[in-house]
């Protein structure tokens, strides 16, 4: 897989079914718990539908028309409204350890600045020990618990960092 034919881009509807395959073969992957998590979110099988508003944008990661990754960013569900939510970043083992999970790190990040927020909130699994430590180098602190309403009750991981 040469680098130079993958390209970051928003998602289109025809997207929906391959992001999804993707999401949820890493929980299946990483043995995280499916309940409890966005696993079992509506959203899951109509990525495209969920992120059109005017706050949210979601990017996948195409390669020939084979999509092997994503991740978004939305408010924090009744919470503030100046701290988004980085979710569902989830990725192919084919695009692992290349560098991709950075580059979609850093166009999320610019994104959510862009869209005015002051803050990006995530949860995770502790299994994604790789994804922790990205978050890491980008300055996210831990925090003790859940911020907003996102319905992750089974995540363990939280974390915010200021944009």
């Amino acid at each position: 897989m040469s680098k130079d034919t993958i390209v970051i881009r928003e998602i289109q509807p025809q997207d929906n079914t391959q992001i999804e395959q993707v999401i949820r073969a890493c929980f299946h992957e990483f043995n995280i718990p499916l309940i409890g998590t966005a696993y079992e979110d509506e959203e899951t099988p109509k990525m495209y539908e969920s992120y059109q508003n005017d706050n949210d944008i979601y990017y996948v990661i195409d390669h020939n028309v084979e999509i092997l990754g994503g991740a978004g960013i939305k408010p924090l569900k009744d919470f503030n409204r100046r701290i988004c939510e980085l979710q569902k970043m989830y990725f192919s083992p084919k695009v692992r350890g290349k560098g991709l999970g950075k580059n979609m790190f850093k166009t999320c990040l610019k994104a959510a600045k862009d869209l005015g927020y002051e803050q990006c909130y995530l949860e995770s699994a502790p299994q994604l020990k790789a994804a922790i430590h990205i978050y890491e180098s980008f300055g996210f602190k831990h925090l003790k618990g859940a911020l907003g309403n996102t319905g992750h009750y089974n995540c363990g991981v939280w974390m915010i960092k200021d944009l």
